[in-house]
């Protein structure tokens, strides 16, 4: 294959030109380490290398003005903004911020393009003026001052540009503009130099004339680069721009177009892969790389074109380790790098005007892999401490000297990460310095294993200098959220450099970086619509119909521009893999570029299309988790059965046993973690331990409803003992936390009230037991080991003279969870009975104690249907039966003990292992 820049040198080495003396201007950099290594290739002797320059280069040469970034541009308009801004209340550098970056790429456009900024500024202000026309002459505030604005375009722009002529810098449309007025005398000043200008195809105004202008003077000389298909071809966008120079440009009235190629009908090898998600079309470019490195074991002259910039660390990541040969034009984001989201972090929280921190912000940024490490101590961690002290004291939101107290040890660093910023710009900056130097402090403890991560604290480091220069020159940085704009504006501005082989191997670039630059073998990622081309999108206060009339470009030129740089990078290459992501974006649709669509109907090329998907096998499918009860497990369960199983434990089992394997036998815990709103367990343990307080003092007595009328004022105080004896320092006074609070309390009142109601309608209530505990041993003979339960009853009473053991249940229950029709289902189905299951239980132990004497009723009150009262146990024959029988007679706990029984041999038996269940 022979490249467009060998097709170049190899047509000045024939015209004999002295290629020591010239200057070759390409669109960009990268493209001039391949121009010099094609060169010397080319050459028979040794020369001086000639100039080699991008067109930026080269127009910052001609214009005298250095080039400033976007951000110091941004500064510098404010202080012209300020400059120029009389009336009172200016916009703050934040609220300026977010228009004036919009104004500043309409400037530069403007200047680029060499429209009369008299003309245009004056027209947008009247198209203005129309809009707001009125018969009635009494404007409001909000119209004169939008008019005003649209007015005082012109004067900013004016003064903007003056200032930053005198200071010798310039944004790029201002650098173009006095390039252009100074061309005539560069070409004076170097009458013998010859400029050869390679592979351009949209040019603003402003390049146009100055490459003319070396034309007309016979210094230079420029390449086309475009292919006879799409030039001969009047609709086809990739030719466009070429098309129109040839059109308008003088000089190719009398001179020939420098060249149409005819690479683009050759046979090629076009596969067209659809892919869903970017990681899928990461692995894909991945397993395209290991077939290709596999065939020819070389990716000499092989290319992945990235769509998005997002996909270098996923495409990267899925590079085969053997390929060693790489280099990557494009840098990785800053803002893609594990640091950025501490910086992240540290902003969120300090935004907030707040001396106390959400716990979550504080695990986040304790537990972030560059801090973590500073919070060692010795052997131990001490963030697993402060978290452990965070969920055990329920601290929703923590101060400094809190946190300080939880770990004094590492006072400097929590001073750094949550001392104050006073919405202090200055003092943000002086503490992320700070924090930098600590952790480059540490990370050079171990540098070799660190330096990676030095160099992104390296890239930080340069960022804040950066930011600490601005703030100190300009004094604009008046907040954190002033300040925080900015970070972000150079963060997504700034990239980590890769080092490489810069002309062996695979290459890897964007899409801009591939110009001039020609492969056999290409891979394009993200050809969606949207980003291949990126569509409709109009950032500009320029309307659409002045734009076309002062021949900005739209939204159809840049359409245009990447329609070029696709087809040029298909034209020369045989083979070619084209890579969309089939999965539907609510901002990008899923959907394929029409430049795949162009491709089919031209009918050149037969394209292979294909859908990716993930090889899944069935085994992937998730599987019963099956533990087998081997001695140690037994013994385990030995243990515990002599210790007692409790109802709560038999019935965990009836729900999972995977639940009882972990929970008993391992003993396994659940995670306590912080409960930002009161969860329903704790309300339910709220509930009892307050009527415990209420009613154990009567253990014994019979009730009057004058004293359960004494207990009401009582409420509020034991209610909120409770909540801070279990919620701990979690924060009971607003929102949610504050609505359960309130609901306990109702719950209790609401009893209350129903047992006073009940007591004056003549019942007699006497307590008996309150957190009644009760344990009995059961006789299993198939067992050659102890067995007990044990339970603990929240009430024992007698009403009317019939005893009654009640268990409350915070939560609803009906009648229907507390009926049992069939025995064997009591051991079977958990969420229709295990409430019936548990006062069983405790029912069986009480009789096992003490045998009853006198009629029993089991049962539960629900505090979310206090109405139903007390809601019985009881058997019925069938659905259909009205006759239920609620006391609970000898041959009741024998039924279950039956069913008990066979629960506790099948806990026991070695052959029947641990199963989990599937739970919906």
């Amino acid at each position: 294959m022979i490249t467009f820049i060998q097709e170049a040198l190899l047509d000045l080495k024939k015209r004999q030109i002295d290629i020591s003396n010239i200057k070759l201007i390409l669109p960009s950099k990268r493209a001039g380490v391949f121009l010099k290594h094609q060169l010397a290739n080319l050459l028979d002797q040794p020369i001086f290398s000639p100039d080699i320059l991008s067109i930026e280069e080269f127009v910052e040469e001609l214009s005298e003005l250095k080039a400033i970034s976007n951000t110091e541009l941004l500064f510098e308009f404010y202080e012209t903004y300020l400059q120029v801004h009389t009336e009172k209340n200016p916009d703050s550098f934040d609220a300026f911020s977010k228009w004036a970056q919009i104004l500043l790429q309409d400037f530069n456009e403007i200047d680029r393009y060499l429209i009369p900024q008299e003309q245009i500024f004056d027209y947008l202000s009247a198209i203005k003026e129309l809009n707001h026309w009125s018969v009635d002459t009494n404007q409001t505030d909000f119209v004169k001052n939008y008019l005003v604005f649209w007015k005082k375009l012109k004067i900013y722009y004016t003064q903007l540009t003056e200032n930053l002529v005198k200071k010798k810098k310039g944004f790029q449309g201002l650098i173009y503009r006095e390039a252009v007025a100074s061309i005539q005398n560069y070409i004076n000043s170097n009458p013998n130099k010859h400029y050869v200008f390679l592979g351009f195809n949209a040019l603003n105004k402003a390049e146009e004339t100055i490459i003319q202008k070396l034309l007309q003077n016979n210094n230079a000389d420029i390449y086309w680069d475009i292919d006879a298909v799409f030039y001969d071809n009047k609709n086809h966008d990739a030719s466009l721009f070429i098309r129109q120079h040839k059109k308008n440009w003088n000089f190719f009235e009398s001179n020939p177009l420098n060249w149409i190629a005819d690479n683009y009908k050759t046979p090629k090898d076009i596969s067209v892969i659809g892919v869903p998600k970017n990681v899928g079309q990461a692995k894909c470019i991945g397993n395209i790389l290991n077939k290709l490195h596999a065939e020819n074991n070389t990716l000499n002259n092989t290319a992945v074109v990235l769509g998005e910039e997002t996909l270098l660390l996923p495409v990267l990541n899925s590079i085969p380790e053997s390929i060693k040969a790489l280099n990557i034009t494009m840098g990785l984001p800053l803002k893609s790098i594990p640091l950025a989201t501490l910086f992240e972090q540290l902003f969120y929280i300090h935004k907030k005007d707040t001396g106390a921190y959400y716990f979550k912000d504080v695990i986040k940024l304790l537990s972030h892999q560059f801090i973590s490490p500073l919070l060692q101590s010795g052997s131990t961690n001490d963030v697993q401490k402060v978290i452990q002290t965070i969920e055990s004291n329920n601290l929703i939101y923590l101060s400094l000297p809190r946190l300080i107290e939880l770990a004094p040890q590492h006072k400097t660093l929590l001073e750094l990460l949550f001392g104050n910023w006073n919405n202090h710009a200055t003092k943000a900056l002086n503490h992320g310095q700070a924090l930098i130097l600590k952790i480059k402090t540490h990370l050079e403890e171990n540098k070799s294993q660190n330096l990676l991560a030095l160099e992104h604290l390296f890239k930080f480091n340069s960022l804040f200098n950066e930011l600490t220069l601005l703030d100190s020159n300009f004094k604009h940085l008046k907040d954190i959220n002033s300040l925080f704009s900015v970070y972000k504006e150079l963060l997504s501005s700034e990239t980590l450099d890769f080092k490489g082989e810069p002309l062996e191997g695979l290459q890897i670039m964007g899409m801009l970086e591939s110009r001039v630059l020609d492969f056999e073998t290409v891979i394009i990622s993200s050809v969606n619509e949207g980003v291949l081309p990126s569509g409709k999108s109009n950032n500009s206060f320029i309307p659409f119909d002045v734009k076309l009339e002062n021949k900005l470009p739209t939204y159809k030129e840049k359409d245009a521009v990447y329609t070029y740089h696709f087809y040029r990078l298909l034209q020369r290459a045989k083979r070619i893999f084209i890579i969309y992501n089939t999965e539907i974006d609510a901002l990008k649709g899923g959907e394929k570029s029409r430049f795949i669509t162009q491709l089919e109907l031209e009918g050149i090329h037969k394209i292979k299309h294909s859908i990716a998907v993930p090889d899944i096998s069935m085994e992937a499918h998730h599987q019963e988790t099956v533990i087998a009860k081997n001695e140690d497990v037994l013994n385990q369960i030995k243990t515990y059965a002599a210790k007692g199983f409790s109802p709560s434990a038999l019935t965990s089992y009836i729900r999972n046993p995977i639940d009882f394997y972990f929970q008993k036998v391992l003993k396994i815990k659940e995670h306590d973690d912080v409960e930002e709103t009161v969860a329903a367990n704790t309300l339910g343990t709220i509930i009892h331990n307050t009527l415990e307080d209420f009613y154990k003092p009567f253990e014994g007595q019979q009730l009057t409803w004058e004293q359960i009328n004494e207990m009401k004022p009582k409420i509020d105080a034991t209610v909120t003992h409770h909540f801070k004896s279990l919620y701990k320092e979690g924060d009971i006074t607003k929102g949610k936390n504050l609505i359960v609070f309130e609901i306990a309390k109702r719950y209790i009142s609401n009893f209350l009230n129903l047992e006073i109601a009940d007591l004056k309608d003549g019942n007699t209530i006497e307590i008996i037991a309150i957190e009644l505990n009760n344990t009995a041993e059961i006789s299993i003979p198939e067992l050659d080991f102890p067995i007990r339960i044990t339970g603990k009853v929240d009430r024992v009473d007698k009403r009317n003279g019939i005893t009654r053991i009640i268990d409350y249940k915070s939560g609803k229950v009906d009648s229907s969870k507390v009926q049992v029709i069939d025995w064997s289902d009591l051991t079977m189905d958990y969420d229709k009975y295990s409430k019936s299951f548990q006062v069983l239980t405790y029912a069986y132990l009480m009789h096992a104690n003490k045998p009853f004497t006198e009629p029993v009723e089991a049962g539960i009150i629900s505090f979310k249907n206090l109405s139903a009262g007390f809601i019985n146990f009881a058997k019925k024959d069938s659905v259909y039966d009205r006759n239920k029988n609620v006391v609970i007679t000898n041959d009741i706990l024998q039924a279950y003990e039956m069913e008990l029984k066979k629960l506790i041999l099948e806990i026991c038996d070695p052959k029947i292992d641990f199963i989990e269940k599937k739970i919906s």
